[in-house]
C-alpha cells in the first residue's frame, strides 16, 4: 500500500474526479451556458473596469456594494441577508460542511444536481436520494415518508431541476417545508431565468427556508458567483465556514459592472426562453423521441438508444450531455442545452441524421 493510499480516505480513493467533457472544435450544449457573449462596446468597458482593479490587494470577505446590488437588482426581500459563494457549488459545500452533525443527512430527489450528494460524500454526511415520479415530478408519498424516517438536516429542491427540467408544484414544496420543521430547504433557482415562477419573494416567509441562485446561467458562467438568500440566522452561520476571500477581485468587479446592465442579459434570457419552446416544437415532432417539458435553458429527451446518439452527434461536431446513466428514470435521455439559433438548428439537423428522420 503507497502512502498515498494509507493517507486518503478510502471513499475518495474509489471515486472518479467529476468529469468535464473536451468541447474543443465543438458546438458546446453539454453545461447549460448562455451562448451569447457581451455586445462588444459593453465588453469594452467591462475591459477598461478590469484593468483597474488591484490585482495586490485582497477582496472585500463580504462586498457590501455588492452585495446591496444583488439585493436590489434580484428583487432579494429586504428581512434576508445574503451569502456569496464561488459559483453554487461553494455554497452547497458550506452548507454540508455547516450541518455536518453525527449522524446528520441530506435528502435530495433525484435524478437532481450531482453536486448535491457529492458535497455530503466530502462532508461524511449520509445522502439521502428519493426517486422522483416517471412525470418527474416529486413522488410526495416518497418524499413525506423518507422525511420522517431519516429526518434530515438539509433538503434541496432544485426550482426547476437538473438533469430533468421539472419545475415542482408549489404546493408539493409548501408540503415538504411543513414536513420538515427541523431541516434547512435550500431551493435552488439556478435556472430561474428560465423559469415563470420564483420563491425568491417569499425567501424569508419561512423559518426553514433559503433561496440559492448563480449568475451562471444568466450568461456569467465565467465569473463563478452564487448566492443564498434566507433568514439572518442562517447566513450568519453559514458565513462562518466560508472561505475569507472566496469571491475574487475580477469576479466582484465584473458583477458590480453587469449589475448595472442586466438588462442585455435579461434579453438574452429571453430569446433563449423562445429558442427552447422552438426546440420543444421540433423534437416533438421527431418519431421515436419522448420530450420532456422543460423550465430551464436545456431539454431533455428520450431516444431508442442515446449513447448511439450521443457519439453520432459527436461525430457530427454536436456536444450534448449523456444523462442515460445516472438515474434509471432517465434511461436513454440526452440533455441539450438551448443555444442560438444556429446552433439548434445545427443539432436538430444533426439529430434527425441520426436517427435517420427525413427533414
Amino acid at each position: 500500500m503507497s502512502i498515498v493510499q494509507k493517507i486518503i480516505r478510502a471513499d475518495v480513493l474509489a471515486m472518479s474526479s467529476y468529469a468535464v467533457a473536451d468541447a474543443t472544435g465543438l458546438i458546446k450544449l453539454d453545461a447549460m451556458e448562455n451562448p451569447y457573449t457581451l455586445p462588444a462596446p459593453l465588453a469594452a468597458q467591462l475591459g477598461q473596469r478590469l484593468a483597474d482593479v488591484a490585482l495586490n490587494r485582497y477582496p472585500e470577505p463580504r462586498p457590501a456594494a455588492l452585495i446591496e446590488k444583488i439585493r436590489r437588482v434580484m428583487k432579494v426581500p429586504a428581512q434576508c441577508e445574503i451569502l456569496l459563494g464561488n459559483g453554487s457549488d461553494e455554497i452547497i459545500s458550506m452548507i454540508s460542511v455547516a450541518c455536518a452533525k453525527p449522524g446528520a443527512k441530506i435528502l435530495a430527489p433525484l435524478p437532481g444536481f450531482v453536486m448535491y450528494q457529492m458535497s455530503a460524500q466530502f462532508a461524511n454526511v449520509e445522502f439521502v436520494g428519493v426517486a422522483v415520479r416517471p412525470d418527474l415530478q416529486l413522488d410526495m408519498p416518497a418524499m413525506l415518508a423518507a422525511i420522517a424516517t431519516h429526518r434530515p438536516a438539509v433538503i434541496y429542491l432544485a426550482y426547476p431541476n437538473n438533469p430533468t427540467g421539472a419545475l415542482f408544484d408549489d404546493g408539493a414544496i409548501e408540503q415538504v417545508i411543513a414536513a420538515a420543521p427541523d431541516a434547512l430547504v435550500v431551493i435552488d433557482e439556478a435556472y430561474q431565468p428560465f423559469a415563470s415562477r420564483t420563491w425568491m419573494p417569499r425567501a424569508a416567509e419561512f423559518p426553514n427556508v433559503v433561496v440559492m441562485r448563480t449568475v451562471s446561467k444568466l450568461g456569467l458562467a465565467g465569473i463563478r458567483l452564487g448566492y443564498l438568500a434566507g433568514r439572518a440566522e442562517w447566513v450568519s452561520e453559514l458565513d462562518k465556514v466560508r472561505p475569507p476571500y472566496n469571491i475574487n477581485v475580477l469576479t466582484q468587479a465584473t458583477a458590480d459592472f453587469l449589475l448595472d446592465h442586466v438588462d442585455v442579459l435579461d434579453a438574452q434570457a429571453a430569446e433563449l426562453r423562445a429558442e427552447r419552446e422552438r426546440l420543444l416544437a421540433a423534437l416533438a415532432e421527431m418519431p421515436g423521441v419522448t420530450v420532456f417539458p422543460s423550465a430551464g435553458n436545456f431539454v431533455l429527451v428520450r431516444l431508442p438508444d442515446a449513447s448511439a446518439t450521443f457519439e453520432a452527434l459527436r461525430a457530427a461536431g454536436i456536444l450534448v450531455k449523456n444523462v442515460s446513466k445516472m438515474h434509471a428514470l432517465i434511461a436513454n435521455c440526452l440533455r441539450l442545452t438551448v443555444g442560438t439559433p444556429d446552433e439548434n438548428d445545427q443539432m436538430l439537423a444533426a439529430l434527425r441524421a441520426a436517427l435517420r428522420i427525413g427533414s
